[in-house]
């Protein structure tokens, strides 16, 4: 309906759209051009919130909206699913227990051992045969439905709030440290010939790295000691467990899990990737240790 010639009444005023999607109605504007922005757009700023084109300035440089999106206590990125990576571990070793539940053939093949055929002879399988990918694959193995039960009960129970407070890729760096941290120690301190598997060195890597962080947001930190001991103790008194493979993933997941919350924010992922790769090192360094010993 249009209005009538002479008609003073003031026009019917429609909501203000954002100025990059002219579909979507606002009521925010930039707190320093004042264009209306929609929730997409906004970013926040010391105070109220600001458009993409402000904060990167009339240049086009700055930073860019992604520098003020929320942080972990870490500094990594907060995603919509925390457990994402957690959910792919798990996945993983489902995979691999599987296939070894198949296949006997494929257990061998996994399994994390020192040497074989043992000393006089030449090693030619294990790690000090050349097999350096036992380290790894062996913290993805399980045979026993009871281990594999424990090891993924406390992957998820532990790993996802892990991985909500670190970020995904602080967190896989957290878990795989730890986990060859375990199976160095295992190479190292075990019988060559002996042959381990699991997660368990991972597992207490996170352990590690869940005490570190209880400790600096100030929580009750009884029940995860009282957990740690418990699991400790079957540690040190069921036999055919590999006790290297606990102490030695503690012990990095303490290390990396320090530095990845006491971080200084002005050079965070430096302090953080940088002691990650430190203890990967003494890991490297231990492995050729004894391997040139066992050869």
């Amino acid at each position: 309906m249009e209005q009538a010639p002479g008609d003073s009444r003031p026009e019917a005023q429609t909501p203000p759209t954002c100025y990059r999607h002219p579909d979507r109605e606002t009521g925010i504007r930039c707190t320093r051009c004042d264009r209306p922005i929609c929730p997409e757009c906004m970013v926040n700023a010391s105070v109220g919130f600001q458009c993409p084109d402000c904060v990167r300035g009339t240049s086009g440089g700055g930073p860019s909206p992604a520098a003020a999106r929320p942080r972990t206590i870490a500094g990594g990125s907060v995603t919509a699913d925390p457990r994402l990576v957690t959910k792919i571990l798990i996945g993983i070793n489902l995979a691999v227990f599987i296939a070894v539940q198949v296949s006997k053939t494929v257990l061998s093949d996994v399994v994390l051992i020192g040497a074989w055929p043992p000393a006089p002879f030449h090693p030619t399988e294990g790690v000090a045969g050349g097999e350096w990918w036992r380290m790894v694959t062996s913290m993805f193995a399980h045979e026993a439905v009871w281990h594999f039960a424990f090891n993924m009960l406390g992957l998820w129970w532990l790993g996802g709030p892990l991985e909500a407070a670190l970020g995904r890729a602080r967190y896989l760096a957290l878990y795989f440290t730890s986990g060859l941290a375990g199976s160095a120690l295992t190479y190292l301190l075990a019988s060559p010939s002996a042959q381990t598997l699991g997660a368990s060195g991972a597992i207490f890597g996170l352990f590690g790295a869940t005490a570190v962080l209880m400790r600096r947001l100030n929580y009750d930190m009884r029940p995860i000691i009282a957990l740690l001991v418990i699991n400790l103790i079957f540690t040190f008194g069921w036999s055919n467990i590999a006790w290297q493979a606990h102490i030695g993933g503690l012990v990095a997941g303490v290390v990396v899990g320090y530095a990845m919350v006491h971080a200084p924010r002005d050079r965070r992922a430096l302090v953080q990737y940088g002691t990650c790769a430190l203890v990967l090192a003494v890991v490297v360094l231990v492995t050729l240790l004894r391997t040139a010993q066992l050869t």
